[in-house]
């Protein structure tokens, strides 16, 4: 249950930060209040997920898989520029995250 719990904060929290980009500063109010609504579903996913691991695990995955898959969300969607060094970047992050998962940490 509390990679259920994980897997919902990292979905939210993706959404929530793309629709704050898309909110373009709160000028786009429909987006700024979905923005809202998904951070508030990651929120209660991660307090979940804590009370079920230990918080420097489950922090530390939310937010590298987060960080990651932001960054390619940025380059298909917003046209973002990806380099030789944030690629190596996101492979250390990645590697980081999964470090985590294999040290038997729950």
């Amino acid at each position: 249950m509390k990679w259920l719990f994980l897997s919902g904060a990292i979905v939210f929290e993706i959404c929530g930060t793309t629709f704050m980009k898309l909110s373009d500063g709160f000028k786009n109010v429909g987006y700024a209040v979905l923005m809202g609504v998904f951070y508030l579903g990651c929120f209660l996913c991660l307090t979940m997920t804590v009370k079920r691991m230990e918080v420097s695990t489950a922090y530390a995955i939310w937010s590298g898989v987060g960080v990651a898959l932001l960054s390619v969300i940025g380059v298909v969607i917003f046209k973002e520029s990806m380099s030789p060094l944030k690629i190596a970047g996101l492979l250390a992050i990645i590697g980081g995250v999964v470090a985590l998962r294999l040290s038997g940490a729950n």
